[in-house]
Protein backbone atom coordinates (compact mmCIF):
# COMPACT_ATOMS: atom_id res chain seq x y z
CA UNK A 1 0.00 0.00 0.00
CA UNK A 2 1.26 2.90 -0.99
CA UNK A 3 2.18 5.92 1.94
CA UNK A 4 -0.47 8.02 0.84
CA UNK A 5 -3.32 5.14 0.97
CA UNK A 6 -2.16 4.38 4.44
CA UNK A 7 -1.96 8.00 5.65
CA UNK A 8 -5.88 8.13 4.30
CA UNK A 9 -6.96 5.48 6.07
CA UNK A 10 -5.30 6.61 9.62
CA UNK A 11 -6.90 10.28 8.66
CA UNK A 12 -10.56 8.52 7.84
CA UNK A 13 -10.49 6.68 11.78
CA UNK A 14 -9.55 10.42 12.97
CA UNK A 15 -12.42 11.94 11.16
CA UNK A 16 -15.36 9.42 12.76
CA UNK A 17 -14.78 11.02 16.15
CA UNK A 18 -15.77 14.77 17.23
CA UNK A 19 -15.68 18.04 15.34
CA UNK A 20 -13.82 15.87 12.69
CA UNK A 21 -17.04 13.90 11.86
CA UNK A 22 -19.24 17.27 11.31
CA UNK A 23 -16.77 18.68 9.35
CA UNK A 24 -16.41 15.37 7.21
CA UNK A 25 -20.72 15.80 7.00
CA UNK A 26 -20.37 18.99 5.55
CA UNK A 27 -17.65 17.62 2.95
CA UNK A 28 -19.97 15.09 1.89
CA UNK A 29 -22.74 17.06 1.52
CA UNK A 30 -21.26 19.26 -0.99
CA UNK A 31 -20.07 16.26 -2.85
CA UNK A 32 -23.83 14.94 -3.43
CA UNK A 33 -25.13 18.64 -3.77
CA UNK A 34 -23.02 18.81 -7.02
CA UNK A 35 -23.06 15.01 -8.31
CA UNK A 36 -27.24 15.63 -8.33
CA UNK A 37 -26.92 18.88 -9.92
CA UNK A 38 -24.39 17.56 -12.69
CA UNK A 39 -25.77 13.81 -13.06
CA UNK A 40 -29.43 13.83 -11.99
CA UNK A 41 -30.77 12.84 -8.61
CA UNK A 42 -31.44 8.87 -9.21
CA UNK A 43 -28.10 7.36 -8.13
CA UNK A 44 -28.93 4.14 -10.41
CA UNK A 45 -27.78 6.32 -13.63
CA UNK A 46 -25.40 8.33 -11.51
CA UNK A 47 -22.01 6.87 -10.86
CA UNK A 48 -20.79 9.78 -8.90
CA UNK A 49 -23.67 10.17 -7.17
CA UNK A 50 -23.95 6.62 -6.09
CA UNK A 51 -20.49 6.98 -4.73
CA UNK A 52 -20.69 10.20 -2.53
CA UNK A 53 -24.08 8.28 -1.29
CA UNK A 54 -22.13 5.35 -0.24
CA UNK A 55 -20.03 7.43 1.48
CA UNK A 56 -22.25 9.48 3.58
CA UNK A 57 -23.50 6.31 4.43
CA UNK A 58 -20.12 4.90 5.77
CA UNK A 59 -19.63 7.50 7.89
CA UNK A 60 -23.62 7.07 9.29
CA UNK A 61 -25.07 10.35 7.98
CA UNK A 62 -28.83 10.46 8.82
CA UNK A 63 -30.69 10.18 5.74
CA UNK A 64 -32.51 12.91 5.66
CA UNK A 65 -29.33 15.18 5.64
CA UNK A 66 -28.79 12.77 1.93
CA UNK A 67 -31.53 12.82 0.49
CA UNK A 68 -31.81 17.32 1.32
CA UNK A 69 -28.51 17.56 -0.73
CA UNK A 70 -29.88 15.65 -3.14
CA UNK A 71 -33.00 17.52 -3.65
CA UNK A 72 -30.88 21.19 -3.44
CA UNK A 73 -28.67 19.72 -6.15
CA UNK A 74 -31.60 18.66 -8.37
CA UNK A 75 -33.19 22.48 -7.44
CA UNK A 76 -36.12 20.90 -5.95
CA UNK A 77 -34.92 22.77 -2.56
CA UNK A 78 -32.99 26.28 -2.53
CA UNK A 79 -29.35 26.14 -2.05
CA UNK A 80 -25.85 27.17 -1.74
CA UNK A 81 -24.84 26.76 -5.88
CA UNK A 82 -21.40 24.65 -5.82
CA UNK A 83 -19.31 23.63 -8.81
CA UNK A 84 -16.15 21.38 -9.27
CA UNK A 85 -12.87 23.09 -9.00
CA UNK A 86 -9.40 20.96 -9.44
CA UNK A 87 -5.83 21.93 -8.44
CA UNK A 88 -2.51 20.66 -9.15
CA UNK A 89 0.71 21.37 -7.80
CA UNK A 90 4.30 19.99 -6.00
CA UNK A 91 4.78 19.49 -2.93
CA UNK A 92 8.17 18.25 -1.13
CA UNK A 93 10.60 16.51 -3.16
CA UNK A 94 8.84 17.07 -6.43
CA UNK A 95 5.83 15.20 -5.10
CA UNK A 96 2.74 15.32 -7.62
CA UNK A 97 -0.27 16.45 -5.87
CA UNK A 98 -4.17 17.12 -7.41
CA UNK A 99 -6.21 18.68 -5.18
CA UNK A 100 -10.01 18.30 -5.54
CA UNK A 101 -12.65 20.96 -4.56
CA UNK A 102 -16.47 22.11 -4.59
CA UNK A 103 -16.62 25.33 -3.95
CA UNK A 104 -19.01 28.42 -4.26
CA UNK A 105 -16.63 31.07 -5.18
CA UNK A 106 -13.39 30.00 -6.78
CA UNK A 107 -11.12 33.26 -6.20
CA UNK A 108 -11.30 32.01 -2.04
CA UNK A 109 -10.59 28.48 -2.90
CA UNK A 110 -7.64 28.97 -4.74
CA UNK A 111 -6.24 31.49 -3.00
CA UNK A 112 -6.91 28.99 0.37
CA UNK A 113 -5.26 25.94 -1.84
CA UNK A 114 -2.40 28.20 -2.63
CA UNK A 115 -1.48 28.96 0.83
CA UNK A 116 -1.85 25.41 1.92
CA UNK A 117 0.66 24.33 -0.72
CA UNK A 118 3.18 27.71 0.59
CA UNK A 119 3.16 26.74 4.49
CA UNK A 120 3.35 23.16 3.31
CA UNK A 121 6.81 23.65 1.32
CA UNK A 122 5.33 22.95 -1.89
CA UNK A 123 3.80 25.25 -4.62
CA UNK A 124 0.33 25.55 -6.52
CA UNK A 125 1.10 24.72 -10.21
CA UNK A 126 -0.32 25.76 -13.20
CA UNK A 127 -3.65 23.25 -14.97
CA UNK A 128 -2.12 20.03 -16.39
CA UNK A 129 1.17 20.33 -14.62
CA UNK A 130 0.69 16.94 -12.67
CA UNK A 131 -2.55 15.47 -14.19
CA UNK A 132 -1.04 13.19 -16.70
CA UNK A 133 0.69 11.43 -13.89
CA UNK A 134 -2.64 10.18 -12.77
CA UNK A 135 -5.48 8.30 -13.92
CA UNK A 136 -9.30 8.33 -12.56
CA UNK A 137 -10.40 4.82 -11.47
CA UNK A 138 -13.11 3.39 -9.43
CA UNK A 139 -11.99 1.91 -5.79
CA UNK A 140 -14.39 -0.60 -4.12
CA UNK A 141 -13.28 -1.56 -0.96
CA UNK A 142 -13.63 -5.32 0.47
CA UNK A 143 -13.26 -6.24 3.99
CA UNK A 144 -11.46 -8.59 5.54
CA UNK A 145 -12.90 -12.36 5.77
CA UNK A 146 -12.55 -13.60 2.25
CA UNK A 147 -9.44 -15.41 0.39
CA UNK A 148 -7.05 -13.64 -2.21
CA UNK A 149 -8.33 -16.30 -4.46
CA UNK A 150 -11.55 -16.12 -4.05
CA UNK A 151 -12.03 -11.74 -4.42
CA UNK A 152 -9.58 -11.84 -7.87
CA UNK A 153 -11.66 -14.76 -9.41
CA UNK A 154 -14.77 -12.36 -8.87
CA UNK A 155 -13.46 -9.26 -9.75
CA UNK A 156 -12.12 -10.24 -12.71
CA UNK A 157 -15.44 -12.17 -13.47
CA UNK A 158 -17.47 -8.51 -13.00
CA UNK A 159 -14.72 -6.93 -15.29
CA UNK A 160 -12.41 -5.03 -12.41
CA UNK A 161 -8.95 -4.37 -13.74
CA UNK A 162 -6.88 -4.90 -10.63
CA UNK A 163 -7.38 -6.38 -7.03
CA UNK A 164 -4.68 -5.10 -4.26
CA UNK A 165 -4.17 -7.11 -1.19
CA UNK A 166 -4.14 -5.32 1.89
CA UNK A 167 -3.79 -8.11 4.55
CA UNK A 168 -5.53 -7.54 7.56
CA UNK A 169 -7.51 -4.10 5.88
CA UNK A 170 -9.18 -6.71 3.43
CA UNK A 171 -8.90 -5.96 -0.73
CA UNK A 172 -8.91 -2.97 -3.25
CA UNK A 173 -10.76 -3.53 -6.30
CA UNK A 174 -9.76 -1.01 -9.22
CA UNK A 175 -11.98 -0.28 -12.13
CA UNK A 176 -12.29 1.62 -14.44
CA UNK A 177 -14.49 4.59 -13.48
CA UNK A 178 -17.35 4.27 -16.01
CA UNK A 179 -17.38 0.57 -14.42
CA UNK A 180 -17.93 1.02 -10.93
CA UNK A 181 -21.23 0.35 -10.48
CA UNK A 182 -21.08 -2.83 -12.18
CA UNK A 183 -18.71 -4.36 -10.49
CA UNK A 184 -19.51 -3.23 -6.95
CA UNK A 185 -23.30 -4.79 -7.83
CA UNK A 186 -21.47 -8.25 -8.43
CA UNK A 187 -19.71 -8.00 -5.99
CA UNK A 188 -21.63 -6.68 -2.82
CA UNK A 189 -23.38 -10.84 -4.11
CA UNK A 190 -20.32 -12.08 -2.31
CA UNK A 191 -18.47 -10.07 0.10
CA UNK A 192 -19.15 -7.11 2.72
CA UNK A 193 -17.92 -4.53 0.91
CA UNK A 194 -16.15 -1.00 2.25
CA UNK A 195 -16.33 2.29 0.71
CA UNK A 196 -16.75 2.72 -3.14
CA UNK A 197 -15.39 6.05 -4.88
CA UNK A 198 -14.34 7.79 -7.88
CA UNK A 199 -10.15 8.44 -7.18
CA UNK A 200 -6.81 9.45 -8.84
CA UNK A 201 -4.10 6.29 -9.21
CA UNK A 202 -0.88 7.35 -9.70
CA UNK A 203 1.31 6.32 -12.90
CA UNK A 204 4.41 6.64 -11.23
CA UNK A 205 5.83 7.22 -7.51
CA UNK A 206 8.36 9.41 -5.23
CA UNK A 207 9.56 7.69 -2.67
CA UNK A 208 10.15 9.38 0.49
CA UNK A 209 12.68 8.09 2.96
CA UNK A 210 13.95 11.40 4.36
CA UNK A 211 11.59 11.47 8.14
CA UNK A 212 11.79 15.35 7.39
CA UNK A 213 10.72 15.41 4.03
CA UNK A 214 8.16 12.84 4.84
CA UNK A 215 6.86 14.61 7.65
CA UNK A 216 6.76 17.94 5.25
CA UNK A 217 4.39 16.01 2.96
CA UNK A 218 2.09 14.63 5.59
CA UNK A 219 1.79 18.48 6.50
CA UNK A 220 0.87 19.37 3.25
CA UNK A 221 -1.82 16.83 3.33
CA UNK A 222 -3.24 17.97 6.22
CA UNK A 223 -2.97 21.48 5.38
CA UNK A 224 -4.84 21.16 2.21
CA UNK A 225 -7.59 18.75 3.53
CA UNK A 226 -8.49 20.78 6.39
CA UNK A 227 -9.88 23.33 3.82
CA UNK A 228 -13.11 23.35 3.99
CA UNK A 229 -13.71 23.50 0.02
CA UNK A 230 -11.23 20.29 -0.67
CA UNK A 231 -12.90 16.86 -1.15
CA UNK A 232 -10.04 14.91 -1.93
CA UNK A 233 -5.88 15.36 -2.21
CA UNK A 234 -4.11 12.95 -3.78
CA UNK A 235 -0.24 12.37 -4.13
CA UNK A 236 2.20 10.06 -5.98
CA UNK A 237 4.44 9.50 -3.09
CA UNK A 238 5.33 6.25 -1.15
CA UNK A 239 6.71 5.96 2.55
CA UNK A 240 8.43 2.81 3.79
CA UNK A 241 5.32 1.57 6.67
CA UNK A 242 8.19 1.88 9.44
CA UNK A 243 8.64 5.36 8.79
CA UNK A 244 5.14 6.14 8.35
CA UNK A 245 4.19 4.30 11.70
CA UNK A 246 6.61 6.67 13.17
CA UNK A 247 4.90 10.12 12.12
CA UNK A 248 1.38 9.14 12.25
Amino acid sequence: MSGHNRWSKIKHKKEAQGAAKGKLFSKLIKEITVAARMGGGDPAGNARLRAAIDAAKDANMPGDHITRAVKKGTGELEGVHYEDAVYEGYGPGGVAVIVECVTDNRKRTAGEVRTAFTKGGGNLAAEGAVAWNFERIGVIEVKPGSTEDDVTAAAIEAGAEDVVNHGPDGFEVRTHANDLHHVELELQRRFALGVRRLTYLPKEHVKLTDPDRARQMLKLLELLEELDDVQGVHGNFEIPDELLEQLA
